[in-house]
């Protein structure tokens, strides 16, 4: 076996490569992908966050309720506060309206509606209880 410069030449020239073209393609492909996985990614990464907040919202609802119920100050004008959970601010208020469904029993419904912030965008838990109507001692 010898060694003969002009078939390694030969085989030089006939190796298969890209063409500036296929390059192009390619690169316009990934141009229109890249920007909608990323904006999936943040899609999903909201939604996450945002359910996970909610159940933390819903808790402190949960908690402000049986709170304000226990103490007697549910059935009394609007009130607010804020907790503090981690890195997150979560504002709260209460408010009392009659409840319209059954105007015989007089009661009213007591809403606590827990607000927070997931990327710039607000979001709001609801949470609501029936009251029975204060008695006379």
């Amino acid at each position: 076996m010898t060694f003969n410069p002009a078939n390694l030449r030969a085989a030089k020239r006939h190796r298969p490569a890209f063409t500036l073209i296929e390059l192009l393609a390619a690169m316009l492909f990934m141009a229109i992908v890249i920007p909608v996985a990323m904006q999936a990614l943040q899609i999903a990464t909201r939604a996450g966050e945002v359910g996970e907040r909610k159940m933390i919202a819903a808790r402190i609802g949960n908690k402000v309720i049986n709170e304000l119920k226990v103490t007697g100050q549910l059935q009394s004008s609007t009130q607010g506060g804020a907790v503090q959970e981690g890195s997150s601010t979560y504002r709260w208020t209460v408010s009392n309206e009659a409840w319209t469904e059954d105007t015989l029993s007089q009661m009213t419904v007591a809403t606590v509606t827990v607000n927070f912030t997931v990327q710039g965008k607000n979001y709001d838990v609801r949470l609501s209880t029936l009251l029975a109507p204060q008695t006379q001692l």
